[in-house]
């Protein structure tokens, strides 16, 4: 049998938010009117085609201090008190919602109950937590803290003690899957019968992740193997043409990396099931600018000392005569040159056609100008690190949040360092090295292995990502 819960308050409390977060359902509809939900409507949670859990979303509680004195009164006298008064509320209108409400309860399901612990508790709420302790079903409170106010915490977990198994704190807007996971795992101990079955839905819950980050890792290495191995050619009559050819050739090949990069990005969203509404990216996020931006070279690309290491392994920084030193530190080859425009001129301004001359695998010698493949290693770590980015941005996107006009301020500001690898060691260099080697111009068993290193480090990152609050 499928487990089953109905998420279960007050109007305008936030049920429907928990319920789209927890089921990652953003076709459930959620408003700030009171009183929109008038029928039960369930979400099934479907895992490798198999419905593993399902959560029902429920009317709000209308007349709960009616209610409660009806419940009471057939307490002591009846064996299923709430199958008869749901037979009796059918027949009065104005308790429809009430009696709809609890159908979910009556077949079965087990209670969320969702308040908002932003504000005091009221006697309405002692009276709704009474009809649901008189149900005698398994139940949980949730404390659906819609802003930071924390007064009335310990008000509401004193009373959620006296009327339910368990409770916990779950901002349904702000929920990582580390704190989704943490509460299911909390709903295994609210009835000893759920234990087991639960547990097997955690489980799946857990390897349905892990197969949505290893599709994920695949995006992302195969992206970067197609950015860094991109080669574009166009040939020129005279070397009068060579200049303008080359700004154009490397605007092509700046789009359609970026292209690459966006159609990736897209794929992981899909992934974590976010198909309906188009989010907004943080105005402050180093991913609102262009790939090419020196601020997201600055922020995103290597450290001075990873430079140096990547420069040791060889083959991995811009040539041309340039310092590695002075590459990937947070100045970079913008500081070094200017802006992608100006390092082009400096590196081809006034110079005859040469094979030595060369930024991001540009070659100036015969009849041909050629963009890539990438000869920057720095290239690859911009790109990794974005992907990083819009991967945590994704998952930490809860499906019950409905703001998307006001634009997340949760993330760090664009002027403090960001990306995943600034602190990564010498070894994880290596495997990145040879990953960005390969993706070059490498084929064979030795291409595969360092493909499945990095795409190991890659799922090792990922995880940490998921898992971090």
């Amino acid at each position: 049998m499928t487990p089953e819960f109905a998420i279960l308050g007050h109007p305008n409390e936030g049920k429907s938010s928990v319920l789209s977060t927890l089921a990652e359902d953003d076709s459930v509809r959620v408003s700030a009117t009171p009183g929109e939900t008038t029928e039960c409507r369930t979400f099934p949670v479907i895992i490798d085609g198999r419905e593993v859990l399902r959560f029902t979303d429920t009317p709000g509680f209308q007349n709960p201090a009616r209610v409660l004195s009806e419940l009471q009164k057939r307490a002591d006298n009846e064996e299923n008190p709430l199958k008869t008064f749901r037979e009796c509320a059918a027949q009065i209108p104005e308790l429809h919602d009430d009696c709809e409400l609890l159908g979910p309860v009556e077949r079965g399901a087990g209670i969320i109950y969702v308040v908002d612990g932003s504000r005091p508790v009221r006697n309405v709420d002692r009276a709704e937590m009474e009809i649901l302790r008189l149900t005698g079903k398994p139940r949980m409170a949730i404390l659906n803290c819609k802003e930071d106010e924390t007064d009335n915490l310990l008000a509401w977990k004193n009373e959620f003690r006296k009327n339910f198994n368990s409770n916990r704190i779950f901002n349904a807007h702000r929920a990582t899957y580390a704190e989704r996971i943490l509460l299911l795992e909390t709903l295994k101990s609210i009835d000893q019968d759920w234990h087991q079955v639960l547990s097997e839905v955690v489980t799946a819950f857990k390897k349905d992740w892990a197969a949505r980050n290893n599709a994920t890792a695949d995006i992302i290495t195969a992206q970067l193997r197609d950015a860094l191995s991109l080669q574009l050619t166009r040939n020129i009559s005279s070397e009068g043409e060579a200049d303008q050819c080359r700004k154009k050739l490397f605007l092509t090949y700046s789009k359609t990396i970026s292209r690459m990069e966006k159609h990736a990005h897209q794929r992981i969203r899909s992934y974590f099931k976010h198909n309906i509404f188009q989010y907004d990216l943080p105005p402050h996020s180093v991913l609102n600018k262009d790939l090419f931006d020196e601020r997201t070279w600055q922020l995103l690309g290597l450290t001075r000392q990873q430079v140096i290491i990547a420069g040791g392994l060889g083959g991995a920084a811009i040539g041309a005569g340039l310092d590695v030193a002075a590459l990937g530190h947070g100045l970079g080859m913008f500081t070094a040159m200017g802006t992608i425009a100006g390092a082009l001129g400096a590196l081809f301004g006034g110079e005859n056609f040469s094979d030595k001359a060369k930024f991001l695998g540009i070659p100036l010698g015969g009849k041909r100008v050629q963009v890539g493949p990438a000869k920057s290693i720095d290239l690859f770590f911009v790109l990794l690190n974005r992907s990083l980015l819009y991967y945590q941005h994704t998952i930490n996107w809860a499906h019950g949040r409905r703001d998307y006009a006001k634009r997340d301020q949760s993330l760090v500001p664009i002027d403090s360092p960001q990306g995943f690898t600034k602190e990564w060691s010498a070894g994880n260099i290596k495997i990145c090295h040879d990953f960005f080697k390969i993706s070059r111009d490498e084929k064979g068993n030795n291409g595969q292995k360092a493909v499945e290193k990095f795409r190991q480090l890659l799922l090792t990152t990922m995880q940490d990502i998921s898992e971090s609050d």
